[in-house]
């Protein structure tokens, strides 16, 4: 008990906030240049999942004492689980590279575990905003730290393949329990409440919100309301969504989780596509504040792009708002 109550954890921004000055500090001026933005900068809010050319510090460009604080920096605003799946999805540009090395043309794509960039907006500080991103293929993390509180959004993983189908890494299916948590909530559904959840009987061929600045989604919410499952599948879509929620820092996570306790039963779920495994599909969980999707269609239903995206959040914008209307006059 003396053990316990000895023990405290260290606030998330605060971790954030000493392991990006230790990065940062770790650079030459060339590097830090390319690494830093003002907070304001438009820059901010441009973010993406497909494999591109990009703002920032790439992991490449990085001696091999840099690449360790790099990684502590994504480390520092993702769970243990969150970060297994950042980096194994950047270990899966070599399987790609791999298996697009017999196409026609090699694949056309430079496939590399060290495109990844790093990018710091403003000065890490307890006091004035400031954030970071970690971002490359089928990865984009977007922190944003606002008077001791902290935000990831939009936080987007994606996998390709989405299961390994052979060789030493056969099998692999990094984000498999986004999948299957959602297969098995739909299939516990009854034949009235699948047919309201079912949009669609062809899945949407990707995420809805894309790679927008803010998101939205046009007309009402779809799918079943979560007023008309019982306890079971709720306490089933609960675990979906925990599921995301444990991505995060346990500061991140916890906020997460009190959307979710605040939404209550004001979520909807929907699907389209089949239930099938292997056959292309796609889900989303929408609440008044926050929303998750998830897409298996591209490569014969072999590719998933999932993102977590606050309403008014995103980018830590309902953080600022509150930040500037109590600091400033």
């Amino acid at each position: 008990m003396l053990l316990t109550s000895a023990y405290s954890r260290i606030p998330s921004s605060n971790v954030m906030e000493m392991t990006a000055k230790n990065f940062l500090a770790a650079l030459n001026p060339e590097q830090r240049a390319k690494a830093t933005y003002k907070f304001e900068a438009d820059e901010r809010f441009d973010w993406h999942f497909i494999p591109k050319p990009r703002k920032g510090l790439p992991l490449k460009e990085m001696s091999p004492y840099q690449r360790h604080l790099a990684h502590a920096l994504l480390n520092a605003g993702l769970s243990q689980q969150g970060y297994i799946k950042a980096v194994s999805i950047m270990s899966l540009e070599d399987t790609l590279r791999i298996m697009e090395a017999g196409q026609k043309g090699g694949g056309g794509i430079n496939r590399d575990p060290e495109l990844y960039y790093v990018t710091v907006f403003g000065e890490p500080s307890s006091s004035a905003p400031w954030g970071y991103s970690v971002e490359g293929h089928h990865v984009s993390q977007n922190f944003t730290v606002v008077g001791g509180k902290v935000q990831d959004s939009p936080s987007f993983f994606g996998t390709n393949p989405a299961e390994t189908k052979e060789g030493p890494r056969k099998g692999l299916r990094i984000l498999g329990a986004e999948e299957d948590a959602a297969r098995e909530l739909m299939k516990s559904f009854d034949a009235e409440q699948q047919k309201i959840a079912l949009v669609d009987p062809k899945a949407y061929g990707d995420i809805i919100t894309m790679n927008s600045r803010k998101a939205a989604i046009e007309g009402k919410p779809t799918g079943l309301s979560a007023t008309k499952m019982n306890a079971k599948q709720m306490a089933m879509l609960t675990g979906l969504l925990e599921i995301y929620a444990d991505n995060m820092s346990e500061q991140m996570a916890q906020a997460r989780m009190e959307q979710i306790k605040k939404a209550g039963k004001n979520i909807q779920f929907t699907w389209t596509g089949a239930l099938e495994r292997g056959s292309p599909h796609y889900y989303r969980v929408q609440s008044p504040t926050f929303m998750v999707e998830y897409d298996n269609t591209q490569n014969n239903a072999n590719h998933v792009h999932s993102v977590w995206r606050d309403f008014n959040g995103d980018f830590g914008l309902d953080l600022l708002k509150a930040h500037y209307q109590t600091s400033h006059k």
